[in-house]
């Protein structure tokens, strides 16, 4: 058994033809540029594409196996060097049983299988090549449809204020939308680590996942999943998930909550936190709509004490991008030492990072490793931040 880092939320902007699939998502988001970012640089052994329903994405990824470029395994997932990709779609679902759109994430095991896939969704949505479009069907529909395939279900970053299963007024139970066997795991997201997840005991049967939901190619592996596995692959990641001969999920490596840019209530106008959390006026500018957080809304939701203990560690990862001093150029004379990011986040000693950088710009890299860094907390929108006048000792 061995132990591969796994991002499987990453977006693709543009097709090879410069047809665009995630709108928001940066031109070099291409399926040829994530792989070579994923394994070059990021250091992934596993990374899910989940706008592989797209039909000129499914068109490259096919010609790219026939090519040789990539390799399809026979027990699922496309192989690229070192790093294997598994086929994913984001979807919007807003039926009678939510009060507000949800984005979920299904995973099919072969091209085959996402082609059969892709087509059934042009039936039920409106555009078919672009990415996290809104499917006019309800979510147990769409369940049973990716057990039909043989795919996977995951609710999307559950807790974030917008487009989630738990966001704001959307729903207070997941038994409201889906159908609570047909989930393999759900995805965290930014601003909720598992100790504030596990305080949901519906929650307790899944597995947490962490990933980037990147839109370019530099926030890729910004939040990742350690996964025992035999090799990577489809069908060892479904029996990660499920816990099954000896496979599982081993850590969860994530932004610690208060960098999230929805940790706190915060006014949609001018960012101030409420000073209650009941107040529907913003004090300081008069602007009656607030962005509620995730770590208030997780006080509504609350039901038991959390029992994160008994998953695996959840480990506040600082991105590198967010350590003070550890700008692009910095980052390439990293790794052109370490060779990847998750070398210099895991691997390099102080001693090493202090042969290449200034002592204080790898002693913040340590002091991140060790969650010894002060942090101002985000919220409507903006992301947390370093606090560089406050180094804890």
């Amino acid at each position: 058994m061995r132990e591969f880092f796994a991002d499987i939320h990453i977006h693709i902007g543009r097709t090879r033809t410069g047809r665009a699939v995630k709108i928001t998502g940066a031109r070099s988001l291409t399926i040829d540029q994530i792989l070579i970012e994923a394994t070059q640089s990021k250091g992934m052994g596993m990374i899910g594409v989940i706008d592989a329903q797209s039909p000129e994405v499914l068109e490259e990824l096919i010609e790219g196996v026939e090519e040789g470029k990539y390799t399809e395994l026979s027990d699922g997932g496309l192989s690229f060097e070192q790093t294997v990709l598994l086929l994913g779609s984001e979807l919007e679902i807003n039926d009678n049983h939510s009060k507000g759109p949800i984005h979920v994430l299904a995973f099919m095991p072969t091209l085959r299988k996402m082609t059969e896939f892709s087509a059934w969704l042009a039936l039920h949505m409106k555009n078919v090549h672009l990415s996290s479009q809104r499917l006019y069907v309800d979510g147990k529909t769409l369940q049973h449809k990716v057990k039909e395939l043989g795919g996977l279900f995951i609710p999307a970053h559950i807790f974030t204020p917008h487009k989630s299963l738990f966001g704001k007024g959307v729903s207070t139970s997941l038994t409201e939308v889906f159908d609570p066997d047909l989930i393999d795991a759900v995805e965290l997201g930014l601003s909720c680590d598992t100790s504030m997840a596990s305080q949901l005991s519906e929650l307790n049967r899944y597995p947490f996942l962490t990933n980037s939901d990147a839109h370019s190619l530099g926030k890729i592996a910004r939040e990742y999943t350690k996964i025992r596995m035999d090799h990577a692959s489809f069908a060892e990641f479904k029996l990660a998930l499920e816990g099954k001969e000896g496979r599982a999920i081993t850590g969860n490596y994530g932004l610690a909550p208060r960098l999230g840019k929805y940790y706190h209530t915060t006014c949609e106008k001018c960012g101030v936190r409420p000073r209650a959390l009941d107040q529907e006026k913003c004090h300081a500018c008069g602007h009656t709509r607030m962005t509620k957080g995730v770590s208030e809304r997780l006080k509504e939701l609350a039901d038991q004490e959390s029992d994160h203990g008994t998953r695996p560690p959840y480990v506040h990862q600082l991105p590198l991008q967010f350590i003070p001093g550890v700008g692009a150029k910095t980052l390439e004379k990293l790794k052109a030492v370490f060779h990847t990011e998750m070398n210099i986040l895991h691997q390099a000693t102080e001693q090493e990072l202090k042969a290449v950088l200034p002592e204080k710009t790898a002693n913040y890299i340590i002091k991140a490793r060790k969650g010894e860094v002060e942090l101002i907390a985000g919220g409507g929108g903006v992301y947390g931040k370093v606090d560089i006048n406050h180094e804890s000792s």
